[in-house]
């Protein structure tokens, strides 16, 4: 069993060597661990130091002194720290055997080992920040791309959050004035008043469903946009992602069926972070690694946010090649013909029937690789403006919770334009209240905690 008020303890630096590791405790006990612990060079301990006190002197073993490692510690005291809790943060040497024994003698004076996000949910759950921003320092840890860090370090900022409460102060103003004449019947409202509400809530409504419309493009910032090569075998598919990448990535050889499963990486365009995978070759064949593979790149083409169709433009087309049109009819896809340093003799009328874009490269070379690279983002970023200014929607969990509050408001206006009674008018606006509630974290249950601070590392 879990309690919130206990102290916690964990690695907050990656597993592996490095210059320093830390090991962060937070809760009412911390300064007295770090008290057993922790052995000063000067006088000061732990628990005498000022706020915000960098301490130098060794983590020892309470048991027989022994020293464990040369350490900083730092005193953050409550309310002045991430938690909001009295927090240590020991920064020891990065090997793994130093950071991995003194997180267990800190465990073994009564810490326990910290959940996933248990810090940053202990941030949440203090009031240091709200649910938005709490999800925008995983955003942050995982951003790919320095566009993917901006949104997220302005969600973090509480761009959203601020932009959110701007319009549920709105929609509280209107509840109140409905709850008024609800509770004094006797005072019948006006048609001015009916159509103005209706006004101000269809303005609110046109704001959120705005504000939930920039999802389907800033979503790829958080998330990455997905992108499978697909062909059938030596059109050059391996070669066109070690072309995109940059580095040697897949192995490139004359030989057909090299590639036997996926490989993917991530490529940077335009600050849109793109997991790129090149796939096996698609053709018929018994063999049955090589059918496992085959089967993988079928799924992607079903999966990819968008495909590029690699056919090799030095040949007649082939009827894998044909087949392979077929998959792709309906996707968001590019036919891409290859090899545009040698002579052509592919047709391009046959393409042209079954497809309405294609366009030239040569993976050796790089020719066309730019062209590429352009039509990978504004094909899947049709309103994504660069200059852009505001906040955007990138979790999931947002965009469905402004839509049931779009769906609220839709609700309300209707039963105001019908003369409905107030009451179920007033109904509406709670949902949609709750709704906007959900996402900065004011209304909300334990279940969608456990959800979203699982995902984070357990030093965070």
């Amino acid at each position: 069993m879990r309690f919130e008020n206990d102290t916690i303890a964990a690695i907050s630096t990656p597993v592996g060597q490095g210059g320093i590791g830390i090991v962060r405790i937070s809760g009412p006990e911390s300064l007295e661990i770090a008290d057993r612990i922790f052995r000063p060079k000067k006088a000061d301990s732990p628990s005498t130091a000022r706020q915000g006190s960098l301490l130098y002197g060794h983590i020892i073993n309470p048991a027989d002194n022994t020293i464990i490692d040369e350490a900083l510690l730092s005193v953050m005291r409550s309310p002045h720290s991430y938690t909001k809790e009295d927090v240590i943060e020991i920064n020891c040497h990065g090997g793994m055997i130093s950071v991995k024994r003194t997180l267990e003698t800190v465990l073994a004076q009564g810490a326990r080992l910290a959940d996933p996000g248990e810090f940053t949910k202990r941030a949440f759950l203090n009031g240091r920040i709200n649910l938005t921003q709490a999800e925008a320092v995983f955003d942050v840890i995982t951003a790919k791309t320095e566009e993917s860090m901006r949104i997220a370090v302005e969600q973090l900022q509480g761009g959203l959050s601020e932009r959110l409460g701007d319009i549920r102060e709105k929609l509280i103003d209107i509840s109140a004035c409905a709850e008024a004449y609800i509770d004094f019947p006797e005072d019948e409202i006006e048609m001015k008043t009916l159509q103005h509400l209706r006004d101000q809530l269809a303005g609110i409504k046109k704001e959120i469903d705005n504000l939930s419309g920039t999802f389907q493009d800033a979503r790829f910032f958080r998330d990455g946009l997905s992108v499978a090569i697909v062909g059938r075998p030596n059109v050059g598919k391996s070669s066109l992602l070690n072309t995109l990448l940059k580095k040697e990535r897949a192995i490139v050889t004359e030989l057909p069926g090299t590639t036997r499963d996926l490989i993917e990486d991530y490529l940077n365009i335009n600050g849109l972070p793109i997991r790129i995978m090149d796939t096996a070759g698609i053709r018929n064949s018994e063999e049955l690694v090589e059918k496992e593979g085959i089967r993988r790149s079928l799924l992607a083409i079903q999966n990819a946010d968008f495909i590029i169709a690699l056919l090799d433009g030095s040949e007649l087309l082939r009827e894998e090649d044909f087949q392979l049109m077929e998959h792709i009819r309906g996707k968001n896809a590019v036919i891409v013909i290859n090899k545009s340093d040698l002579p052509l003799k592919i047709s391009l009328e046959a393409i042209r029937e079954k497809a309405r874009e294609h366009l030239f490269l040569s993976a050796l070379s790089g020719e066309g690789v730019e062209m590429l690279k352009s039509v990978i983002f504004h094909a899947n970023l049709r309103n994504w403006n660069e200059e852009r200014e505001g906040v955007v929607v990138t979790n999931i969990r947002h965009r469905t919770a402004l839509d049931r509050t779009s769906s609220s408001l839709e609700r309300a206006i209707r039963l105001l334009a019908a003369d409905q009674p107030l009451e179920l008018f007033s109904i509406e606006l709670r949902e949609a209240l709750d709704s906007l509630g959900e996402i900065t974290g004011m209304v909300t249950t334990e279940d969608i905690l456990d959800k979203i601070f699982s995902t984070f590392c357990i030093g965070k």
